[in-house]
């Protein structure tokens, strides 16, 4: 079954980067955590890494919400590994912190429904998952659109105060503003102080 949000996202076994390690990862290993995982076409091109080195960047934060990050490629761990230590000045990505997982089958992309028809490489697909395995968010984008890691930071967020708080997030939520109660008269006490 394809990827869908509001049932378990599809599981995975694969060989990842870790640093300059090769490790086998399975998404069940980050029960108990919330998921970013997010694929991109292919290692050595030119808007990859700038998200790839972008959610690095954002590593902690990420990390201070239980969640964690992995990214995937069809590309093999041998790619991975030569590119992820090779310094950012000379193209590389200057050894990021979180797991590149080598999709080289295809499958985890076709299982998440990212994979072009013609087989060639993924689309920018990224999927929140949340810490029992339900995949809760989805946005796929055409390969010359790069995501918003502040988008994603902004999901785990509402996500997160959700599962807290049981109350949810409106267009444009971010923490500290206010939320609703998921039903009329919650509604309408919100739209009563927006306006």
């Amino acid at each position: 079954m394809a990827a869908f949000v509001t049932q378990p996202a599809p599981s995975f076994s694969a060989t990842a980067v870790v640093g300059e390690d090769f490790k086998t990862i399975h998404l069940s290993d980050y029960l108990g955590k919330n998921v970013i995982l997010f694929f991109y076409p292919l290692d050595f091109t030119f808007v990859c890494p700038t998200e790839i080195i972008a959610f690095d960047e954002k590593l902690e934060e990420f990390t201070q919400r239980n969640t964690v990050v992995l990214g995937a490629s069809i590309d093999s761990q041998f790619s991975h590994l030569a590119w992820n230590t090779m310094p950012r000045n000379l193209g590389g990505l200057g050894k990021v912190r979180y797991p590149l997982i080598a999709d080289l089958t295809k499958q985890i992309a076709k299982d998440y429904g990212v994979l072009l028809p013609d087989n060639s490489v993924a689309l920018r697909g990224l999927f929140l998952i949340d810490k029992v395995g339900v995949l809760r968010h989805m946005v796929v984008n055409d390969l010359p659109l790069g995501r918003s890691v502040d988008e994603a930071l902004r999901m785990v967020d509402a996500l997160n105060f959700f599962e807290k708080n049981g109350e949810v997030c409106p267009a444009n939520w971010q923490e500290g503003r206010p939320s609703m109660k998921a039903d009329p008269k919650g509604a309408q006490e919100y739209f009563s102080k927006q306006n």
